[in-house]
């Protein structure tokens, strides 16, 4: 445990996402329900906006793991449906091999028609591998942009990338990552982020303005994310939202990690 927040780093390395549910089940992990329509609207808005290139702008989800936000955004899924799914006993009796190739037909035949084009960046090689197999993910990237500039082919998809979404990795990525990728962005970028209030997103929010973008925070409502492991988790989550100025009565309080929503995007001239 990080700073006191719990890590399930050994939930990324295994070949499908069944492990990766069945441990985020009993903690109701449920932000990416929430960051479902935001991002649906999100792309659709970003999709209708002339910018001068060919075809359709990409959208990037930063730190995608099994893809589970390009699903819930190109699909006529629900997050409770893929818990249901890789947690049945049915499923449990599967090699990853058959999985994937259930997960192929399921996912072709949920596609929505105003798909986008999907891209994932994840240090996580097998849950990325994963996605891109299953065809969640159109491509997918593991630069750890925290180290080093991406590499050749990250460059290549960036220059495609109209929309950059985040649930889970506010408390991993730094203003590091956000500059790699707005440093070689071509078309307009717009950022949907759903970040956890015991985590400051100023450093980010002050590197994407260096790049032109103008932030708003979603201030009507928190999102919940999920449930505490343990009280020592709780402990450190009600003193770093304290630390930042937020209030944990009725939120962290009551058990649970609690997320803001922003938005940036070019600044109005």
């Amino acid at each position: 445990m990080a700073s006191g927040k719990a890590r399930f780093d050994d939930i990324y390395d295994r070949p499908d996402p069944r492990t990766y549910f069945g441990r985020l089940a009993p903690l109701e992990y449920e932000i990416p329900h929430h960051a479902q329509p935001v991002f649906r609207q999100a792309a659709a808005e970003r999709a209708a906006l002339d910018d001068g290139h060919p075809g359709r702008p990409a959208v990037l989800d930063v730190c995608c793991s099994y893809g589970i936000n390009a699903a819930l955004l190109n699909h006529d899924v629900t997050l409770a449906d893929m818990y249901e799914r890789y947690t049945s006993p049915a499923v449990q009796e599967m090699s990853t091999a058959q999985l994937a190739a259930r997960d192929r037909e399921f996912y072709a035949e949920r596609r929505r028609a105003d798909a986008v084009p999907a891209f994932g960046l994840d240090v996580a090689a097998p849950a990325v591998r994963y996605a891109v197999e299953v065809g969640l993910l159109d491509a997918a990237f593991t630069d750890d942009l925290e180290q080093g500039p991406p590499g050749p082919g990250l460059r290549h998809a960036l220059a495609e990338v109209g929309l950059i979404t985040l649930t889970g990795g506010g408390s991993y990525i730094t203003a590091r990552t956000f500059t790699a990728l707005l440093d070689s962005a071509r078309r307009p970028v717009w950022v949907s982020a759903f970040v956890l209030r015991a985590v400051s997103y100023d450093p980010i929010v002050r590197a994407m303005a260096a790049h032109g973008l103008h932030t708003t925070l979603d201030a009507s409502r928190t999102y919940p994310q999920r449930r505490f492991t343990d009280e020592r988790e709780q402990e450190y989550a009600i003193a770093a939202v304290r630390a930042l100025g937020h209030d944990p009565a009725g939120h962290e309080e009551n058990g649970r990690f609690h997320s803001l929503h922003y938005e940036s995007r070019p600044a109005m001239r």
